[in-house]
């Protein structure tokens, strides 16, 4: 396997420096933050980032959205919080994996292996439809080759499709990935910005509603 870069995201300092010591003596390089906050402004170097949900500044379900309406670096959960909304919660939000605690360091290096190597695999940053350029990383839409004038809320929802081209996506995996909270407000808000996101992209069918669910982007 080849070396990592690792973000780890955990305030417990005696299971940070476990993981950590598994890690580099894999051969991987780790950088360990304790806060959500710190975690924001790190993912960006990372490869892969293992977070734990319970941070004392804020909570690292948040954290996860904010992370995933810039980047899909891969991410780990590692938490305490077993119950199945939790889990399904992460999921939702774009989690690769999730591991309960107490964590079984062999398990956890395997997991994270296999998530590094689908990423090296299948990380392309640019979906292209037609005449529609998107790339995730840069945050920049073409349409025929002129930019399509997004806002960020536009832009972000656009991510969430175009992160799964040809996959049906939940109205609620949108609410929950681009506004972290899928009251009945948000659920206007969603209406309104996918309106002007199809007029500024001006693709019929680019964007296709499925009935009683949610949207696809292509395909």
């Amino acid at each position: 396997m080849a070396v990592v870069r690792v973000l780890l995201v955990e305030d417990d300092a005696g299971m940070a420096g476990a993981v950590s010591e598994s890690l580099a003596d894999r051969g991987h390089v780790v950088t360990r933050v304790a806060g959500g906050a710190d975690a924001l402004a790190g993912h960006g170097a990372a490869e892969v980032v293992l977070l734990d949900l319970g941070l004392p500044d804020m909570d690292g379900l948040e954290v996860l959205r904010r992370i995933r309406l810039t980047s899909q670096v891969p991410v780990l959960v590692l938490t305490a919080r077993g119950d199945e909304q939790s889990v399904v919660l992460g999921l939702r939000l774009g989690a690769d994996d999730y591991l309960t605690k107490p964590v079984r360091l062999a398990e956890l290096v395997a997991r994270m292996d296999a998530v590094a190597r689908r990423a090296a695999a299948g990380h392309d940053p640019v979906v292209r439809l037609g005449d529609v350029e998107i790339d995730l990383d840069a945050r920049t839409v073409l349409v025929a080759g002129s930019d399509a004038g997004l806002t960020a809320t536009e832009f972000d929802l656009l991510a969430v499709l175009a992160a799964r081209p040809g996959t049906a996506v939940s109205r609620q995996q949108l609410m929950d990935e681009v506004w972290g909270d899928a009251t009945v407000a948000v659920s206007r808000k969603l209406d309104v910005h996918l309106t002007q996101l199809r007029s500024k992209l001006d693709r019929p069918g680019l964007v296709t509603t499925i009935r009683g669910f949610g949207y696809r982007l292509g395909g």
